[in-house]
Order: C-alpha cells, then structure tokens, then sequence
C-alpha cells in the first residue's frame, strides 16, 4: 500500500486522534469534554449573534 501525500486515506484521516483518550473539563461535579464544550461556545456564539444582528429587510413597497 502507497504511503505517499496523494494516498486517499491521508486526505481522509481525522486532523486528531479519536483513538486516543479525550480531555475533559473536571469543574465541581461537572464533567465535559473539551470538544463538547466547544461545539457549545460556538453556539452560544451564533445564537447571540442570531439576536444582535440585524435581520436583512427586502425592498419596502409605497
């Protein structure tokens, strides 16, 4: 099997090991991994951004 850059396995392969153990974020009794919590700030992100933004308005008619 080629092991070259052109190998579409390389292209495929994740930019992570996801076979490895994960990193969580111990606070109290609260326990997330940290790719969870940042799929939730972006989010919350989006969602405050959805609010503060203004919403386009079409062409208003006389």
């Amino acid at each position: 099997m080629e092991d070259g850059p052109m190998y579409p396995g390389r292209v495929l392969a994740a930019p992570v090991d996801l076979g490895g153990t994960g990193y969580y974020i111990h606070w109290g009794v609260l326990q997330i991994s940290a790719a969870n919590a940042v799929v939730i700030v972006l989010m919350l992100v989006v969602f405050a951004l959805a609010l503060l933004l203004p919403f386009p308005r079409g062409r208003q008619r006389r």
